[in-house]
């Protein structure tokens, strides 16, 4: 008897749905705060049911019960777009609720942007999403094919529903890909495009995997006391994805009290990164670099200096600092050096000369 080999694909589907509806539930009661400027779900129900019915008759099953039962999720502003992910992408991962919430908001713009208004753009155009302020970008526009690609993803089922406030297409995936091992790790999980203030790319999403983990570094001198240098890291940490985007290894010399947390954003800028090294060096191999030996630093033409360094079990300075911590953290692309007090910027040697 012949029988199709996909045949259990519709009552996965359905409980896929039903779970993922419930557990959305719950994540956006919890965290979405209730705006009163937006019509309530009771207000744009028939619209809601409209736009589910469009999804569905394209096959975007989930998609479709999640806009229906938890439209918090999707829309935030009186404008939306969404970008429907394929059943089949969503049904394959064992993400947990606020992961997938996560995605589906990347996957949702406050911009209201029909498949004509997006081959109106050009290439290289950034547009904001749901998700924390982040962006993606059109990688491809052809308006004579009629073809758009947001992060080298096709726009397959465009303009699936347009009315009134709420326009819906169909992607071919999902824009960005997510694994939790790497959210365990502090990697970004939404891998976006950079772009500029004019909403113009910079540069397409790198694979967090194989650059530093800021967050992780972060989380971990905000545990162990290291909280003002913390804070100071992260107000500045965009200045340094932004020219340093794909570095991949780090020392960091943390101290335990870091003053210029309130100076101006210029200077406590260069102060943090003179307590960076574009490279990992454990305090062993630190140990091993001779007396006077420079390093080099985040700050352009402000370099380390090694100002004791006999063997391993003897006294190691840089700066005339001492590293009282060494090697408090390490992963495979940064080490985070404890140190007595911060690195002072006058007494640095400038190499500009």
């Amino acid at each position: 008897m012949a029988c199709s080999s996909n045949w259990w694909r519709a009552p996965v589907y359905f409980t896929v749905s039903v779970l993922l509806a419930f557990l959305a539930i719950s994540t956006a009661l919890r965290s979405l705060p209730r705006d009163n400027s937006l019509p309530t779900k009771t207000t744009i129900a028939p619209l809601l049911l409209d736009a589910s019915s469009a999804l569905r008759k394209s096959g975007f099953n989930i998609i479709a019960t999640l806009l229906q039962i938890t439209p918090e999720i999707f829309i935030s502003s009186p404008h939306s777009t969404i970008f429907a992910i394929p059943d089949s992408s969503i049904a394959n991962a064992s993400h947990t609720s606020w992961l997938l919430k996560h995605l589906f908001q990347y996957h949702a713009s406050p911009l209201q942007l029909s498949m004509k208004d997006l081959l109106k753009k050009h290439r290289g155009s950034c547009f904001p999403t749901l998700f924390h302020g982040k962006n993606v970008a059109l990688t491809k526009v052809d308006e004579k094919e009629r073809v758009v690609e947001i992060n080298h993803v096709l726009v397959s089922h465009p303009d699936i529903f347009l009315n009134g406030p709420l326009t819906i297409h169909g992607v071919l995936g999902p824009f960005t890909s997510m694994d939790p091992r790497y959210v365990n790790q502090g990697w970004d999980h939404i891998q976006a495009p950079i772009c500029d203030s004019n909403l113009s790319l910079v540069s397409e999403a790198i694979d967090t995997k194989n650059v530093v983990e800021w967050t992780h570094v972060i989380r971990l001198l905000s545990s162990k006391g290291f909280v003002s240098f913390a804070i100071g890291l992260n107000s500045v940490l965009d200045g340094i994805l932004y020219d340093k985007m794909k570095l991949n290894s780090v020392t960091v010399f943390a101290p335990p009290e870091f003053s210029f947390v309130a100076s101006a954003s210029s200077l406590l800028e260069k102060i943090v990164r003179i307590h960076i090294l574009p490279r990992k060096l454990t305090y062993m191999e630190l140990a091993s670099l001779p007396a006077n030996a420079t390093l080099s630093t985040l700050a352009p033409d402000h370099d380390l200096e090694i100002s004791k360094a006999v063997n391993i079990t003897q006294e190691l300075m840089i700066n005339q600092v001492e590293i009282v911590a060494p090697n408090m953290f390490e992963s495979k692309k940064f080490v985070i050096h404890g140190i007595s007090q911060a690195f002072k910027l006058d007494e640095l040697p400038n190499t500009s000369r």
